[in-house]
């Protein structure tokens, strides 16, 4: 096995897994499908395993290639972060910065905060992640991440902004349609909106897995934003975020005594990236928004 193995092969090899195709690979690396061919080739030869095998639906991966995933997308986040750092260097707050969050928050709170940021410096880049998957900053997936949960690595610089809390809301016209529930037994007459498969905060909340069994929910999904427009667009009861709720004079709070969670709010980077005028500048930024939100 030799060890001058380039990066482009490992890159051209997570291509293909994403895309299952050596044509998928080459349109979304920009790079023709017989280079693509040729890099697979060589990886598979300098490794001496088979990574891919064909079949009617495009190249399937082997185990091996499935084991190697992890690290080959360790070597595309390190080479990001490598790019970003090295096109932030210079004077005053420039260069790009990546912020992970949950889908919620960033498409209903973070993009004014973002706006301004960018008018107090336009020379910044951001790159927003919107997922509810935890972000590894410490392998660099992320520059900046908002959690809802206290990280506990001695590596990463963490701020806790404050507390969000949930409750229950429908549109008031909803409520007028259907009558509006005093207590849980109430809400079995109603289209309940919620989760199909519990997330690890829905496991880890015993408050909400006592008063949400996925039985008792008519609307079901996983995705936040889409149980958000269910809500809005008055299809239900469904659990909501109380300040975006407060924005919106359509929707109202029901069962408030009954039904109360509060989320831990998190800004945290690698400490390594404490001096970072871009980072720093968005650290800031970041937390100064969302405690006037939290607030």
């Amino acid at each position: 096995m030799t060890s001058t193995i380039g990066w482009e092969l490992y890159r051209s090899f997570l291509g293909v897994l994403k895309e299952g195709s050596l044509s998928g690979a080459a349109r979304a690396l920009g790079i023709t499908q017989p280079t693509a061919g040729r890099h697979i080739a060589a990886l598979e030869e300098a490794l001496g395993v088979v990574l891919f095998t064909r079949s009617q639906v495009g190249l399937m991966p082997t185990e091996v290639a499935l084991a190697l995933r992890s690290y080959a997308e360790a070597m595309e986040s390190t080479a990001a972060s490598l790019e970003r750092t090295a096109t932030s260097q210079g004077e005053g707050v420039r260069g790009v910065v990546r912020v992970s969050a949950s889908d919620v928050i960033g498409v209903e709170v973070l993009p004014p905060v973002v706006a301004q940021l960018r008018d107090r410096h336009p020379d910044l880049k951001v790159e927003l992640v919107l997922t509810d998957r935890m972000q590894d900053l410490l392998r660099r997936e992320a520059d900046i991440a908002v959690r809802m949960i206290r990280p506990d690595q001695e590596q990463l610089v963490a701020r806790r902004v404050g507390q969000i809390e949930l409750g229950l809301h429908a549109r008031k016209d909803y409520l007028s349609r259907r009558g509006e529930p005093r207590t849980i037994g109430d809400l079995a007459s109603h289209s309940v909106i919620g989760y199909d498969q519990p997330s690890i905060f829905v496991r880890k909340s015993e408050k909400l897995v006592t008063f949400f069994g996925r039985d008792i929910f008519s609307l079901r999904t996983d995705n936040n934003l889409a149980q958000l427009a269910l809500i809005r667009c008055g299809a239900g009861i469904g659990v909501c975020q109380v300040p975006i709720a407060k924005r919106d004079d359509s929707l109202k709070r029901v069962m408030a005594k009954e039904f109360s969670l509060r989320l831990e709010t998190w800004v945290t980077m690698h400490e390594d990236l404490r001096n970072s005028p871009r980072c720093r500048a968005t650290f800031d930024a970041l937390v100064e928004g969302l405690q006037q939100y939290a607030a």
